[in-house]
């Protein structure tokens, strides 16, 4: 009886300890925050809308 609590508190215990890492390029993530600040800035003190349509490629980082 022991072996097989020993089982079932394992066989649950296993699948907890995974962990998913995902990685964001840091360069671009800036990049992009830093555009986006940029265009609120730009519409809160009365500039043209940005024009969301055209979006630039992002350069790769070196």
């Amino acid at each position: 009886m022991k072996n097989w609590m020993i089982g079932v508190t394992l066989a649950c215990a296993l699948p907890a300890c995974v962990t998913i890492n995902i990685y964001f390029p840091a360069a671009a993530a800036e990049k992009a925050a830093d555009k986006i600040i940029d265009d609120v800035w730009q519409l809160k003190n009365g500039g043209e809308k940005p024009n969301v349509n055209s979006v630039e490629p992002a350069a790769p980082a070196k």
